[in-house]
């Protein structure tokens, strides 16, 4: 039997706001206008401006900016209240999924349980860097989409994804989002020997940390803000390289290695 946990939020005298709304905020993200996102969604355009409305009203200031323009549509943003909106309900989500899995045992003999039915939700990963972000840019292509992700004021990191893993995720400017990076996808570098490279993304930091095994070094890289870059590389590199702690080095990674995740 499947199980699962709904959200909404709602308030005297005010229509609920739940999943498929949500999702209106993130196809009017996604796609710049209301008509688009109605589409996208599936709804007529004036039961996506009635649902906006009745979010304007609940929440009691603009979450979409945006002006009317006939079937054909006007453009349309999400306000920073819309974004956090967005942000805090898939939160929230996530929080009583993970109260719903703590609560349910496996049902005798049925060989099922909550955490089993939600595990592509809560799946772990392998991956060693998981570096919390903000979504600020997404450039279109044919098949694949860039996605341009925040870390810090400082650092940004580029991940390609397809058109649809982007809609699947619900992304847009604003939106938090997770990346995941495995360690032997980091190529380091010296940082003054790094200035010219096809790598999508190049980080600069200084190396915190290093560890050697009998094979391969694991170096830990502060990018700044608190956040940090692991890479594994082979022990004969980091000798040649001559990495210590205290270092500055450059962090190498390919877009099509940069896995992203939101929740």
């Amino acid at each position: 039997m499947p199980i699962r946990a709904q959200l909404s939020f709602a308030a005297a005298n005010a229509s609920p706001v739940g999943a498929d709304r949500i999702r209106l905020l993130e196809a009017v993200a996604r796609e710049g206008s209301i008509s688009a996102a109605a589409r996208a969604v599936g709804i007529t355009y004036k039961a996506a401006w009635d649902a906006v409305d009745a979010m304007n009203n609940l929440f009691g200031r603009p979450l979409v900016d945006g002006r009317a323009g006939g079937r054909k549509g006007g453009g349309a943003v999400l306000t920073p209240e819309g974004a956090r909106v967005v942000t805090v309900f898939h939160h929230l989500e996530g929080e009583m999924a993970r109260v719903l899995t703590a609560m349910q045992p496996e049902p005798d003999g049925s060989g099922l349980s909550a955490a089993t039915l939600m595990w592509g939700l809560f799946m772990r990963t392998s991956a060693r860097n998981a570096l919390g972000g903000t979504v600020t840019a997404i450039t279109d292509g044919a098949v694949n989409a860039e996605v341009t992700l925040a870390l810090s004021d400082q650092v940004a990191l580029t991940a390609v994804i397809t058109r649809d893993s982007v809609r699947e995720l619900g992304l847009f400017p604003g939106r938090e989002a997770t990346a995941l990076i495995k360690s032997s996808f980091v190529i380091l570098a010296p940082a003054d020997e790094a200035r010219r490279t096809s790598a999508r993304n190049r980080i600069e930091g200084i190396v915190a940390h290093r560890e050697d095994g009998a094979v391969n070094s694991e170096v830990t890289l502060d990018i700044g803000d608190g956040k940090t870059l692991v890479a594994i590389v082979t022990l004969a590199a980091a000798k040649d390289l001559g990495f210590a702690a205290g270092d500055p080095a450059c962090a190498l990674i390919d877009a099509s290695h940069v896995i992203l995740a939101t929740n």
